[in-house]
């Protein structure tokens, strides 16, 4: 791994002064243009293995928990903030145990009894533009996508109804919100000042983290309650949590009410964050790229009609919006670094990786090379429509972009996080115009990255459809 080429950095700090938290994903994009797709960089002691072919990146992600795992630095951090570990960050047979768990509550079978929930919700969101859009108003848009995944996936995963969107009670996504800047920031600092020494931020993080902790437990404790009151739930599971207890109950599950609440706020972040960043770059993306808005739109007016949210049937019809979302997914992903540390001393490509080396896959080179997608920099969702079977990926595309991983550990929610962005789509392209969607500063948004990429300070300003 030391024959590999490198930035250039500086004595002690290595490359620690090129690389901006909010930015890092921009930065080894460029240096993978400069030095190939294979390349390491330092911060502070710590040599990092970047990877930008997607072929190896695959390889890596298929290859885990065997040769690969995540790193420890998230769990470390997450049981630090007093937290409990879900899914996303746990290894070994604990991940095995908790990701059986978590499938169960993801059966396809459960989803379709999930789905009056997100219609609720759906409506919720209708309503909220609406009333913008009568009022001239102008639409923090990832603020309201916020507030429409949150309570989605409340709704989802717990069986409980937050309502931020009517409401404009926010007091759980504001403490959430809080948890993945802070979380990225701590992975990055070069010292943990934090454990030393507590600043406003941190303290702040502390009270949302108490917060947090309450809410979950108290889902935790009405799913429990809903269990022993009706025991027919266990067999036939109202939402994701019922599910989760379920499973975790069985006699060799290898689990607990921790485990069941470290995946609770993985869901809450994960859920809130990725899906609601996805909608925004996807609203934006189409709003200036008119061909495609039109086709997304005849889609759903075909397929929906008049109605305000689509059936579920109606739902599974919707194959153009769905590559909207996936080309929005190649462009801006919303996971542009896939990390993961070598448990052996393995050979990746034609390189001798050490035992307990960090690897960032670069996803983002591929899928923006001509030799993979042609005009690589123009959103074109019909490439991800397979000649002869609307609505099946291209499978050469799918291979090169990765938005939900690969291998064992891909995203258990890929399918509802499909399901609440058609849902969503198809409500504001069924019943609105959109005038415009722009950054509060104008010109092009600005990716930040804060544990996920999103875009900042975009506007939004609808009109009702006769």
């Amino acid at each position: 791994m030391r024959d590999l080429p490198s930035p250039r950095g500086v004595p002690l700090l290595g490359n620690m002064l090129q690389i901006r938290p909010e930015s890092m994903h921009r930065t080894l994009e460029a240096w993978s243009r400069e030095l190939g797709p294979m390349f390491r960089f330092r911060i502070g002691r710590r040599t990092v293995l970047a990877v930008a072919d997607h072929e190896l990146v695959s390889k890596i992600l298929r290859d885990r928990p065997e040769s690969f795992n995540r790193p420890q630095t998230g769990a470390v951090l997450v049981r630090e903030m007093g937290l409990d570990v879900g899914v996303f960050s746990a290894n070994g047979e604990a991940w095995k145990h908790q990701r059986r768990m978590v499938m169960a509550g993801f059966d396809p079978r459960h989803l379709r009894a999930y789905f009056p929930s997100l219609v609720k919700v759906t409506n919720r969101l209708h309503g909220r533009w609406r009333k913008a859009a009568s009022a001239g108003a102008t639409i923090d848009l990832q603020a309201d996508l916020m507030r429409f995944t949150v309570d989605a996936i409340a709704g989802l995963a717990f069986g409980a109804d937050v309502n931020t969107l009517e409401s404009d009670e926010d007091v759980i996504q504001r403490h959430i919100d809080k948890i993945f800047p802070m979380l990225w920031k701590r992975m990055l600092a070069p010292f943990p000042v934090w454990r030393y020494f507590k600043r406003a931020e941190d303290r702040s993080l502390d009270r949302s983290v108490v917060a947090v902790k309450a809410a979950i437990d108290g889902f935790v404790a009405q799913a429990r309650a809903r269990l022993q009151a009706e025991p027919a739930r266990r067999e036939h599971p109202e939402n994701l949590l019922d599910a989760m207890i379920a499973a975790a109950d069985l006699g060799d599950s290898g689990v607990g009410d921790r485990d069941v609440a470290g995946n609770v706020l993985t869901m809450l972040l994960a859920g809130e964050d990725t899906t609601a960043n996805t909608l925004s770059w996807m609203i934006y993306l189409l709003a200036h790229n008119p061909d495609a808005l039109r086709l997304a739109r005849e889609e759903v007016l075909r397929v929906v009609g008049d109605a305000v949210v689509p059936t579920l049937e109606q739902l599974a019809q919707l194959d153009y919006v769905e590559a909207c979302a996936h080309e929005t997914m190649r462009l801006k992903p919303v996971a542009p670094m896939l990390a993961a540390v070598s448990n052996h001393e393995v050979i990746v490509g034609d390189v001798r990786v050490p035992a307990d080396v960090q690897i960032l896959g670069v996803v983002r080179r591929d899928t923006m090379d001509g030799r993979f997608f042609p005009d690589p920099v123009a959103f074109e969702p019909a490439r991800w429509l397979a000649e002869g079977h609307p609505g099946q990926v291209a499978s050469a595309s799918k291979r090169v972009s990765m938005p939900f991983g690969a291998g064992p550990r891909m995203c258990p929610g890929r399918n509802l996080a499909l399901m609440e962005m058609k849902m969503a789509m198809a409500t504001l392209l069924g019943r609105f115009d959109i005038d415009s969607v722009e950054p509060a500063g104008g010109g092009e948004p600005l990716e930040w990255l804060a544990f996920t990429m999103a875009p900042r300070d975009l506007r939004m300003r609808l009109r009702e459809r006769a």
